[in-house]
């Protein structure tokens, strides 16, 4: 199959042929504004499958909108009808195509198009009414608020907000790309306006918000909820901006005759991650919690933990070394300790249930 994505140094289109590859698809040809009429013709005739992603949105003059967006599916449409091609084609078009300015006039002129070539002709067309698309490669201060908060909150660039609590109303680059991918799959169903899902509604000072309390986090350590959902789509865009200078940052280490303590995350509701080193012969610990509990995972070296009830005085030792991958749990009520029984610097990661407080830190020594 041949498919054609026009636009493709675009945004969505520099994804989509990303995502294309992956699925399997390496006979990709792409329009850009580099292609001259003869050249654009050409490739519309060979193609299968077309993606049109092409457009105007930040023009000199209004006149380019009808040239970049209506005039260029037209020449698409006219060549497919005259070569009597049912090339099946997805647009992207806007909501602003209900709207009643230049380049919702243009959009919904580019639909138009491809309604009358698909009643005409019977070919499959795909019309997308995009809202906001955000995600990685999105041109910042250009034409996407999120891209642009994203790439000034990374940066310490002022970002403007007029209304905090405007609505936007977003979906992510990723959804769009996986969704324009299925549409390969003869099973699908041709339709003339077609959705994205999910849409994330959400409102300009909440992004705002949030891309403050990501860049906070390599200072403060506390990260949000970014595994699900609208946060894991914006964290993902947020850290696509990272130069590779930025890639890497310092924690603080906390050293003494014993070895290092070292913090790396704490997440709001379920605990935080460290790490600790230990000298030989160095005991670490020696006290018990109520409520909080921990996982160890030796590292690198040989440790001894053991372990006693704080009121009937039972007592339980466990020999466990860096190449086993054994977690040691704590239980609540039980004094514990580590201790490094090799003759190298022992190295232990740690995952306590909750963050640490100051004022309550439920912790009580009781030496072993």
């Amino acid at each position: 199959m041949n498919i054609l994505v026009t636009g493709s140094d675009g945004f969505i289109g520099r994804n989509l042929s990303i995502f294309l590859n992956e699925a399997g698809f390496d006979e990709i040809s792409t329009i850009t504004l580099e292609d001259s009429k003869d050249d654009i013709l050409v490739k519309v005739e060979a193609a299968d499958f077309i993606y049109h992603l092409a457009g105007i949105n930040r023009p000199k003059n209004e006149d380019e909108f009808k040239k970049g967006n209506t005039d260029l599916t037209t020449l698409i449409v006219n060549q497919l009808i005259k070569l009597n091609k049912k090339t099946p084609i997805v647009l992207t078009s806007s909501i602003q195509a209900e709207l009643d300015n230049a380049y919702g006039v243009s959009k919904a002129g580019a639909e138009e198009v491809l309604t009358i070539y698909q009643n005409k002709t019977g070919a499959e067309v795909y019309i997308y009414r995009l809202p906001n698309v955000f995600g990685k490669w999105c041109r910042p201060n250009y034409n996407s608020a999120v891209a642009t908060f994203c790439y000034n909150t990374l940066n310490a660039l002022p970002i403007t907000i007029h209304n905090p609590d405007a609505p936007l109303n977003l979906v992510y680059i990723d959804d769009v790309c996986e969704n324009f991918v299925r549409l390969l799959d003869d099973s699908i169903v041709n339709s003339s306006h077609c959705e994205i899902s999910p849409i994330y509604k959400t409102t300009v000072g909440e992004v705002a918000g949030l891309l403050t309390k990501f860049k906070d986090s390599r200072n403060n350590l506390v990260t949000e909820s970014v595994g699900t959902e609208f946060v894991r789509a914006l964290y993902s865009t947020y850290m696509s901006y990272l130069e590779p200078e930025q890639f890497a940052y310092s924690v603080t280490r906390h050293g003494d005759d014993r070895g290092t303590f070292v913090e790396m995350l704490k997440t709001q509701d379920s605990g935080q991650f460290s790490f600790f080193t230990a000298y030989p012969g160095i005991t670490r610990g020696g006290h018990y919690h109520h409520t909080k509990t921990e996982k160890f995972l030796v590292i690198k070296g040989q440790a001894s933990f053991k372990f006693q009830h704080i009121v009937t005085g039972e007592s339980y030792e466990l020999l466990v070394n860096g190449e086993e991958s054994k977690i040691v749990e704590t239980a609540p009520g039980w004094s514990h300790d580590v201790t490094n029984i090799g003759d190298s610097e022992l190295i232990v990661m740690l995952w306590a249930n909750e963050m640490f407080d100051r004022e309550k830190p439920d912790t009580f020594t009781k030496p072993l």
